[in-house]
């Protein structure tokens, strides 16, 4: 079993063949699928896609890059949405300063927000971050020291010091297919010091296809590509890594029924 722990399957990338995508997910493994949350209007698509499928779940949340859209992100509204069926996650949220830091102040206080409402749910927090490391570490340790939380960096590409910071702080990392790309040797060797049982995979589908597929339109079957990667790097089974990653998820998404991890 493998699990691709962030997708997101409303995307109109997949309007032509969306069942179809599904079911060669199926076929290459990949048994259960996170569609991921990027905006509140967005959530009205996502939310049936989990609920016509057994294998799919998904996230209510404000990408930091469309925070000027909501920007006076409501910690009750959030909550109100975790309590639908199939909700696991909240996020993605986050800090991105890469295109644009007009909106930082609107980030930060839309993060803060998910973390809030993360505390009080217990539903795991999805992490983004891009050009906001020590802003992104400073926040979570900040946070944390209010009160737990639990939850991951997404399509981690960042240093090794910000993935030990936020192992310490008890998240996990989320490995995409950006690791298997040949000019991503820094992030190769980050990926081989972390300890598996702190690892997930995703492949942010449809975007960033791994080797053999890069740029292509991804999809979740690809999820293999990127744990048969992470299984070279740290010479282990393919079978050992998705095992491993797969009880991670079903660890930090305690949602999700036990009995499909069978």
């Amino acid at each position: 079993m493998l699990v691709d722990s962030h997708c997101h399957l409303d995307f109109k990338d997949f309007n032509e063949d969306r069942e179809a995508v599904i079911e060669r997910a199926h076929a290459s493994g990949v048994t259960l699928m996170q569609t991921i949350c990027t905006s509140l209007p967005g959530f009205e698509r996502i939310h049936p896609i989990a609920m016509n499928h057994e294998s799919i779940y998904c996230s209510v949340g404000i990408h930091p890059d469309h925070v000027h859209e909501f920007p006076e992100t409501n910690v009750e509204e959030l909550i109100s949405y975790t309590r639908k069926p199939k909700v696991i996650g909240l996020g993605e949220t986050g800090l991105d300063y890469y295109r644009d830091i007009s909106h930082k102040d609107l980030q930060i206080r839309s993060f803060k927000a998910h973390i809030q409402a993360s505390r009080e749910t217990g539903v795991p927090l999805i992490v983004h971050t891009r050009s906001a490391e020590e802003d992104t570490a400073s926040l979570l340790k900040e946070e944390m020291a209010r009160g737990a939380f639990t939850g991951l960096l997404h399509c981690f590409t960042s240093s090794d010091w910000l993935a030990k910071e936020a192992i310490d702080l008890g998240l996990y990392i989320s490995i995409s297919g950006i690791v298997t790309f040949k000019n991503a040797k820094e992030l190769q060797e980050t990926v081989k010091s972390l300890p598996l049982e702190r690892l997930l995979v995703e492949t942010d589908a449809p975007y960033l296809a791994p080797m053999p597929h890069r740029g292509k339109r991804n999809e979740p079957g690809f999820t293999r590509h990127t744990a048969e990667f992470i299984a070279q790097l740290k010479g282990v089974s393919y079978e050992e890594v998705a095992r491993v990653t797969t009880e991670n998820f079903f660890r930090l998404f305690t949602r999700v029924p036990q009995a499909l991890c069978a």
